[in-house]
C-alpha cells in the first residue's frame, strides 16, 4: 500500500477537492446497478434527472471503480459479466466475460482485479488488463463473501461472510486463506455486511443487518472486540471526507446512524422520511418504479466535495441524496427495480480498492 500523507488517516489523501488527474475530466454523474432490472441508470449529480438507461446484464450488483480510477464496471454475478463505463462519457462499452462477479475489489498495488465470487464461496484473481485468471481462493466456511476491506499496509484483507455469520481473513500477497472468524452471534441469514477499516487502522468496522449493529474487529483482523447497537438491518458503511463520522445505513428502519469513526462512539441517528412526504419527488421519464413503505438505505458514497450522502433505497425503488451537514433529504429520485450498490463519480483519492468507491 503506497505510503499515506497522515499516518492517523489512512484516507489523508482522498479528503475533499483531492481529484486526481485521472478523474478530473468525468463527469459528475451517479450509477445506480439494478439487480431485479439488470440495467445501470445514470444520474446526473447537479440537475437530479436520470440521463441515461443501460442494459448491463441479468442482476447488476455492484458499480466498482478501477484502480487506477479510469474504468468504472458493473458486476452481473448471474450473467457473469462485468460491463466497463467510461466516466469521462457516461457511456458503456463491450461486456466483458468474467466469473460470479458479486463484487469487486483490487490489490492495492493495482496487480489483480479480485472478484468476490459469492455463489461459488472464493475470490477469483484476474489480471485486470487481459481479464485472465491469476489464481482463486477457496473460501469453503464463508458462505455469502461479499464486502471487504484491507489493512493499512494492503498485505492482509477482512472480507464478510454474510450466510456464515463470520468473516474471512485472507493473505493479499500469497492469495490465500488465513482464518475465519466467528461473530459472537452468528446469524446465518443476513449479516454480516460491509466492511470498513477505522482511518488508524486500529480496528475494522462490521455492519451486520441481523444484530442491528456494527461490529469491532481488532486491525490485524484475529477477534471481534466488541458490538455498536445502531439501528434495524445495519448494512452499509461509508466515511466522510474528513475520516472523522462513520455513516451506518440502517435498511430495515430507515435511517442512517453517525458514529466517531476513531472510537465508535454513536453521535446522532438521521430518519430518512418516507414514501412521498418531505421531499421533492424527480420525475425521470417513463419506466420509473416509486415503490412502496419505508425507506431502504442500502449502498452508496459521498459525494466528491463531501457534502451529499447518495444511497440506494434496495427494497423501495429510488435513490435518496442526504446533506452530510445534518441528514437532511436534499433529493428522492424514483429509479428501477431493486438499486443496490451505486457508485458516485468522481471520486477523490490516489488510487481505488473497488466496490462502490474505497479511494485512498
Amino acid at each position: 500500500m503506497p505510503p499515506v500523507s497522515d499516518p492517523r488517516n489512512v484516507y489523508s489523501d482522498a479528503a475533499a477537492g483531492k481529484l486526481n488527474d485521472a478523474v478530473k475530466t468525468a463527469k459528475p454523474l451517479v450509477y445506480v446497478p439494478h439487480t431485479k432490472s439488470g440495467d445501470v441508470w445514470v444520474i446526473d449529480q447537479a440537475s437530479f434527472e436520470v440521463i441515461g438507461r443501460y442494459p448491463a446484464g441479468i442482476e447488476v450488483q455492484h458499480v466498482v471503480p478501477s484502480h487506477d480510477m479510469r474504468t468504472l464496471y458493473a458486476t452481473d454475478d448471474l450473467g457473469n459479466t462485468v460491463t466497463p463505463f467510461d466516466p469521462n462519457t457516461g457511456l458503456p462499452g463491450p461486456r466483458i466475460p468474467v466469473i460470479d462477479p458479486y463484487n469487486m475489489y483490487f490489490a492495492p498495488d493495482g496487480s489483480s482485479a479480485i472478484v468476490v465470487a459469492e455463489a461459488r464461496r472464493r475470490l477469483i484473481w484476474y489480471d485486470p488488463r487481459t481479464w485472465k485468471i491469476q489464481a482463486e481462493t477457496l473460501t469453503p466456511n464463508c458462505a455469502g463473501i461479499d464486502h471487504a476491506d484491507f489493512t493499512p499496509d494492503g498485505r492482509t484483507a477482512l472480507f464478510s461472510c454474510e450466510f456464515d455469520g463470520r468473516a474471512a481473513v485472507v493473505d493479499v500477497p500469497g492469495r490465500r486463506l488465513l482464518r475465519v472468524i466467528d461473530m459472537p452471534h452468528r446469524n446465518r441469514r443476513m449479516g454480516p455486511q460491509d466492511v470498513k477499516l477505522a482511518p488508524d487502522g486500529s480496528v475494522f468496522y462490521i455492519a451486520d443487518s441481523d444484530s442491528n449493529g456494527v461490529w469491532v474487529v481488532d486491525g490485524a483482523a484475529t477477534r471481534v472486540i466488541r458490538h455498536i447497537p445502531t439501528g434495524g438491518g445495519a448494512h452499509g458503511l461509508y466515511l466522510d471526507r474528513e475520516a472523522k463520522r462513520l455513516f451506518v445505513t440502517n435498511r430495515h428502519e430507515g435511517s442512517v446512524s453517525v458514529l466517531d469513526a476513531y472510537t465508535g462512539a454513536p453521535l446522532t441517528t438521521w430518519q430518512i422520511p418516507g414514501g412521498r412526504a418531505g421531499a421533492e419527488m424527480v420525475h425521470s421519464g417513463g419506466g420509473a418504479h416509486m415503490g412502496g413503505g419505508r425507506p431502504s438505505p442500502d449502498m452508496g458514497g459521498l459525494s466528491a466535495d463531501g457534502k451529499q450522502l447518495w444511497l440506494s433505497g434496495r427494497y423501495d425503488n429510488a435513490v435518496y441524496v442526504l446533506s452530510t451537514d445534518d441528514g437532511h433529504l436534499i433529493r428522492r429520485i424514483p429509479v428501477g427495480r431493486g438499486p443496490h450498490g451505486l457508485c458516485v463519480w468522481p471520486q477523490t483519492g490516489r488510487y481505488s480498492l473497488g466496490h462502490t468507491g474505497i479511494t485512498r
